[in-house]
């Protein structure tokens, strides 16, 4: 029988597979010590780079709204067709350390921080639409498989395939990272998504759900595998080179910005639980909506200062715009800041690049690094009958979420539906790129124990026979 895993503490764990949530499809609650302690852990992992998104690259621009949709979102930041906020733009392999390969197969970071006058605005994504997993509870394991192995210091296929194969909800990105686009040919030619759901909320106080879009105007290109090889060895910093040198000659790459909307009606009778990060919202039911245009057109003149030290958090939002129960979502909610308290320092937003352009006005004082004059004379508790001292503003509340449920470890796998969006995924990729995708598959898992090989194949097979049968006839060929 295995021994019992314990907290650091040493207190036995129940249940290491889903978080405390406030009903089957509620947020996460702060309670769950042993996520909070997990991701406070994984966060100090590394000193000084970032545990994932080490490898990055940043650009200042603007983005100017083309589209109204004040039906939607009281943000001020989309008031009216033609205003423009300025923002800064980070890109970032995940997996990598900060000296790796720009060219590795590896989801590709997409975040962007707009400085809005209500505060600033975050949107930290990627360039797929969904992720491998659906808690955050899982989180830090699966990022440890995509690291070295704590003996051998070699990263390790057989614990990749292995959580993967034991994580059948990670399928649909998985199919996603082997096809052509987990090479994307720089940053330029690459989709940015928001991926989770987040909330949007209009003036008279209406929330509905939202999904982010960003269609490159430079078209999608991928580097065949072959090519990635090459220029990692050749040009490590490929998509650094080519996304400052575009900008530097006047070649503003841009996105096209759309949203989904689902409302609160449609998200509780819907088919998918729409607040899963491992799944995507069908197109026909729920189209894009174009909203406006991101441009970058502005390189950083010191890049540890604009690019290393940018801090991002899901948890920046401002007035008009919200969170979601997707769990992932809450997870990072507390994990971003978290990770940049402690990678950046204390008052990490008071550097140029994270600070607001906007007045700021709260009771936070000292530490480390407290270089804004640490407000000065002005007083640092509330409530108090001092003139002038800030104090909270009821307007700015949002309308009540309602929840229900017990709180519980609720099993993130209830739906089991771990296939079927990864089946279609599959069949909608051309047939070159079905036989790239199979082939870049069967040479990450040749060499794998045969017990990971089988159960890894059963997964493929259930999403699609072909797929399934593919993946086996090459690793046949390669020998496994």
């Amino acid at each position: 029988m295995s021994p019992t895993l314990t907290t650091a503490a040493g207190a036995p764990v129940a249940d290491n597979q889903n978080s405390l949530t406030a009903g089957q499809r509620g947020p996460v609650l702060l309670q769950d010590v042993h996520l909070i302690e997990k991701l406070q852990h994984f966060n100090r992992e590394r000193i000084p780079e970032r545990v994932v998104h080490a490898k990055g690259s940043g650009a200042h621009g603007t983005f100017t709204v083309t589209h109204d949709i004040t039906a939607y979102t009281k943000a001020k930041v989309f008031e009216r067709v033609g205003k423009e906020t300025p923002l800064f733009a980070r890109f970032s392999t995940v997996g990598g350390e900060k000296g790796s390969a720009d060219t590795e197969r590896d989801p590709r970071g997409f975040a962007i921080k707009l400085y809005t006058e209500e505060g600033n605005w975050d949107l930290v994504g990627n360039n797929t639409p969904m992720f491998f997993i659906r808690d955050p509870i899982k989180f830090p394991d699966f990022v440890h498989t995509q690291k070295r192995d704590p003996r051998t210091n070699v990263k390790s296929a057989a614990a990749v395939w292995d959580f993967w194969s034991l994580n059948p909800e990670s399928l649909h990105q998985v199919t996603m990272l082997f096809s052509d686009r987990g090479t994307p040919d720089g940053y330029r030619h690459m989709d940015g998504f928001g991926s989770h759901t987040y909330s949007m909320i209009n003036s008279a106080g209406r929330r509905v759900w939202v999904k982010y879009h960003l269609k490159t105007r430079q078209g999608i290109r991928n580097l065949l595998p072959e090519e990635a090889v090459r220029l990692a060895g050749s040009d490590p910093d490929y998509a650094q080179r080519d996304l400052f040198e575009a900008i530097e000659k006047g070649d503003f790459p841009r996105w096209d910005v759309y949203i989904q909307v689902m409302t609160g009606e449609q998200a509780a009778s819907y088919r998918i639980n729409p607040f899963d990060l491992t799944k995507v919202w069908p197109h026909e039911d729920f189209p894009r909506l174009p909203v406006g245009v991101l441009e970058l057109n502005r390189n950083p003149a010191n890049y540890h200062a604009e690019v290393e030290q940018a801090a991002f958090s899901p948890a920046n939002v401002v007035p008009g715009l919200g969170f979601s129960p997707d769990r992932m979502l809450q997870g990072r909610l507390f994990a971003y800041h978290d990770a940049q308290l402690y990678r950046v320092g204390t008052n990490h937003q008071y550097l140029p690049v994270n600070a607001p352009k906007c007045p700021v006005r709260h009771h936070q004082r000292d530490g480390a690094m407290a270089f804004n004059g640490n407000f000065g004379s002005a007083h640092n508790y509330d409530p108090s009958t001092v003139h002038g001292a800030p104090s909270q503003n009821p307007a700015y509340r949002e309308p009540l979420l309602p929840l229900s449920g017990a709180a519980d470890r609720y099993d993130h796998r209830v739906d089991e539906d771990y296939y079927s969006q990864a089946g279609a995924l599959y069949r909608l990729v051309p047939a070159a790129e079905k036989d790239r995708l199979t082939t870049n598959i069967a040479r990450s898992m040749a060499g794998i124990p045969q017990h990971i090989i089988d159960r890894q194949l059963s997964h493929f097979a259930k999403a699609d026979g072909e797929y399934g049968a593919k993946v086996k006839e090459k690793l046949k060929a390669l020998g496994s």
